[in-house]
């Protein structure tokens, strides 16, 4: 069975956002943990989330991706910054994990000047502080597009940063297909080369997620610009060998498309779920 959802906003609770994923045929969805471009966070709701726990055991869906606001830095220059990072993470892992097994999905950092060692450095430390042994989930390090200063842009420093990690059971990877793509990665001509790559350097095993983007700028470009998919330089062509391929379709998989509507999402899953080879 093809994973596939969306990114949706609670704002209106999970409940509403499971609903909203049926509505458009997925059966998970992804969600800020609060608001990406700051840190307030929505009241917790028993209610909501009992309702919610019990509308996707009727409606047979998938547990949703809880993902970082997009302000947090691990490995900030400033110490101030990357205090308040540890803070944000140790009260949403402590909410993930009494909502039960959720994975947390996070951009990295960005080092901002200071150097690559520095910041994974910086990074591995923050996440050995905050993750415990009895954290009841996943946290995924989500691979980056390579602009600026941003740690992640290849392979192998996600791997370095997995290596300084102590619970290394509680970690995982999630490969964003425009990210990658503009990364370096040729996803679209050599999509088995990639994949055999990242095994080489991290392991399959630990690729827990997909974001299915496209992308708005040409291959290498070191810029995170994501595009409806077959409205940029990976195509749809690449986007059914994705969700095919034997080392990737039975992971959840989220869309992060740029749409005004939910019909946008709706169009793109019934497109995959025609071109899914069960």
């Amino acid at each position: 069975m093809l994973k596939i959802g969306c990114h949706l906003s609670i704002s209106k609770g999970l409940l509403n956002a499971s609903k909203e994923t049926v509505s458009i045929n997925g059966n998970t969805f992804q969600f800020f943990s609060r608001n990406p471009q700051g840190f307030k966070q929505k009241e917790f709701d028993e209610k909501d989330y009992q309702e919610f726990l019990k509308y996707n055991q009727e409606n047979n869906l998938f547990p949703p991706l809880c993902h970082a606001p997009y302000t947090l830095n691990c490995c900030s220059k400033d110490e101030r910054v990357r205090e308040l990072a540890k803070m944000i993470l140790e009260a949403d892992l402590k909410r993930m994990s009494s909502y039960g097994y959720f994975m947390y999905n996070m951009h990295p950092g960005a080092h901002v000047g200071q150097g690559v060692d520095e910041g994974i450095e910086l990074i591995a430390n923050t996440l050995n502080d905050v993750v415990k042994p009895d954290y009841n989930g996943l946290i995924l390090l989500e691979l980056m597009a390579g602009k600026g200063s941003d740690i992640g842009r290849s392979f192998q420093e996600i791997r370095a940063i997995l290596d300084k990690l102590i619970l290394k059971d509680k970690f995982g990877v999630c490969l964003d297909t425009c990210h990658v793509f503009a990364a370096g990665y040729d996803i679209v001509n050599d999509l088995d080369g990639v994949l055999i790559e990242f095994d080489k350097i991290i392991g399959l095993d630990k690729l827990k997620a997909l974001h299915l983007n496209d992308s708005k700028m040409p291959f290498k470009s070191f810029k995170d610009r994501h595009a409806p998919l077959g409205q940029g330089y990976i195509g749809l062509d690449t986007f059914i060998k994705i969700i095919n391929h034997k080392a990737l379709k039975k992971l959840p998989m989220y869309l992060e498309t740029p749409h005004e509507t939910l019909l946008g999402y709706k169009e793109e899953i019934a497109f995959l779920k025609e071109n899914y080879l069960e």
